[in-house]
């Protein structure tokens, strides 16, 4: 098990079960592809009667705490992004994930929306910038509403700091590729039931990513995922 910052306890009050053993679960759910039924059933095993439900709400109220853990100590990327959509289902229609990568591979931003439209485009990007610094170059598909949101945003942007936008396919594969990763995680779920729901779980599983590709300041690349994720909520 592992210990949790004293900065943090106060998060986990009025809940029965310690800190320790509620955000190992919430990991569980991020970083495995595992429903909550079987996450029940791993509960039971450990002889802790918690249903799938009270599982669930761990995972809505825990994982931005997480989220602002990471954000906080997240490494700079690189000035060179590859931008890329991918669908997750939402009541059995698809939803849109706005993904960005640097040149390496690391993760730049993320934002779920319900529609892929220039106005989606264009809050994924001022995120991104605002989480971030400005990019010199970004790489895109053939969308025509991510180069037109793209090229207002650079109507805002001063002289010197444009950002180059950039459609080669080929130089997109790093952000396809990496998009696996995520959809494997929400597969067990089937579907998610509401978008709050999607969203969160979503943002939980691309903060595992994240200290997974060894993206988090003071983390040791030579340890293993949880070990980051436990000197991550301990510091």
């Amino acid at each position: 098990m592992f210990n949790i910052t004293s900065k943090l306890l106060p998060y986990f009050k009025g809940f029965c079960s310690s800190p320790e053993v509620i955000l190992l679960f919430v990991y569980m759910k991020c970083r495995f592809s595992l429903s909550y039924r079987d996450l029940e059933e791993m509960m039971s095993m450990r002889g802790a009667k918690i249903d799938h439900s009270t599982l669930q709400r761990w995972v809505i109220r825990f994982v931005p705490l997480i989220d602002q853990q990471v954000r906080k100590r997240k490494k700079p990327v690189g000035s060179s992004w590859r931008m890329d959509e991918t669908y997750i289902k939402l009541r059995g229609k698809w939803v849109y994930l706005y993904r960005a990568l640097d040149s390496l591979g690391n993760t730049v931003d993320f934002l779920l929306r319900e529609h892929r439209d220039k106005v989606a485009a264009q809050a994924f990007f001022r995120k991104a910038f605002k989480e971030n610094c400005l990019p010199e170059k970004v790489v895109i598909d053939k969308s025509g509403s991510n180069i037109a949101a793209l090229k207002d945003l650079n109507d805002e942007i001063p002289e010197g700091y444009k950002i180059k936008v950039l459609q080669v396919k080929y130089l997109n594969n790093i952000a396809e590729q990496d998009h696996r990763f995520i959809k494997k995680r929400t597969k067990p779920t089937l579907g998610f039931k509401n978008f709050f729901s999607a969203e969160t779980t979503i943002t939980g599983i691309e903060n595992i990513r994240i200290i997974q590709k060894g993206q988090i300041i003071g983390t040791n690349n030579k340890l293993s995922t949880f070990e980051n994720f436990k000197m991550l909520m301990g510091a």
